[in-house]
């Protein structure tokens, strides 16, 4: 995993007391969003689906727990991880009972981001791809977030879906993943409307291409092709440029925001 930096902050963190849950997080994009929200204060529950990740998970929680060391008590974020597979019918229920037995009844920040990519050709796709995608990449997201309402506080619940500027764009063998980053911006908005008079905002980020793992799924020509087409620096997006997009959106200062995409990529993509 490529590292991420603990960087020290000037403004007071705005997120103590807040409990999140963030998945797919041992790794990338994920796991620059846990680092952040714990860095402003926020307890945060980290999800992963493969025993492959627990190193990298526990590696996590450890820089996580470095920050409890700062001589003010309130600079002191707690971290645990949980294992559980998304596609499973059972996942929503263990992530919700892991994280209130940690931190209690109340949890107020939800981050959708586990997700998986997909490039298979129109006539080689099969039930079994489709499922795939979409167990993880869309109704990991319903489910998750159905079962995250009860634990919401009455007014100030933030969820935030992360996306894909591939939800506003084609790509050659890419419609599964395209279209499965478009279905959770519909989600989005509806539940941005759905959820509104309990005080929860809604919102999407859609990163551009973020140097992450996933990203080594992509050829260097398109990556290349990408880069200079970004007009901020000619260059690929860092997890450092998405996290603090995130923080911002599940804070109080963006609480008349919802129903938003947001567009994270330098400006490849202009909303």
């Amino acid at each position: 995993m490529p590292s991420l930096p603990i960087t020290e902050s000037n403004e007071s963190p705005s997120l103590i007391g807040k409990v999140a849950i963030i998945t797919g997080a041992s790794r990338g994009i994920g796991a620059g969003i846990a680092l952040d929200l714990a860095r402003r204060g926020a307890k945060v529950a980290i999800t992963y689906a493969s025993s492959s990740s627990t190193p990298l998970v526990t590696d996590l929680i450890n820089r996580i727990d470095s920050l409890t060391k700062a001589p003010v008590d309130s600079l002191s974020p707690a971290a645990i991880g949980i294992r559980a597979d998304l596609r499973d019918p059972a996942s929503p229920a263990k992530i919700i009972a892991h994280t209130i037995a940690a931190f209690g009844q109340t949890i107020d920040i939800l981050v959708n981001n586990a997700g998986i990519t997909n490039f298979t050709p129109l006539e080689d796709v099969t039930h079994e791809t489709v499922n795939s995608v979409y167990d993880t990449n869309v109704r990991a997201a319903i489910f998750l977030t159905q079962a995250v309402l009860p634990h919401l506080p009455s007014r100030g619940g933030r969820i935030v879906n992360i996306g894909s500027g591939a939800s506003r764009g084609g790509y050659m063998n890419c419609s599964l993943y395209c279209a499965s980053k478009a279905a959770l911006e519909g989600l989005t908005r509806c539940w941005a409307v759905e959820f509104g008079l309990r005080g929860v905002t809604v919102n999407q980020v859609n990163p551009g291409f973020v140097k992450t793992d996933m990203m080594k799924e992509s050829s260097d020509e398109t990556i290349e092709m990408v880069s200079r087409a970004t007009p901020v620096d000619n260059r690929d997006g860092l997890v450092e440029d998405i996290a603090p997009i995130v923080a911002w959106l599940v804070g109080e200062e963006s609480r008349w925001i919802s129903g938003q995409v947001i567009a994270a990529s330098g400006g490849y993509q202009m909303y």
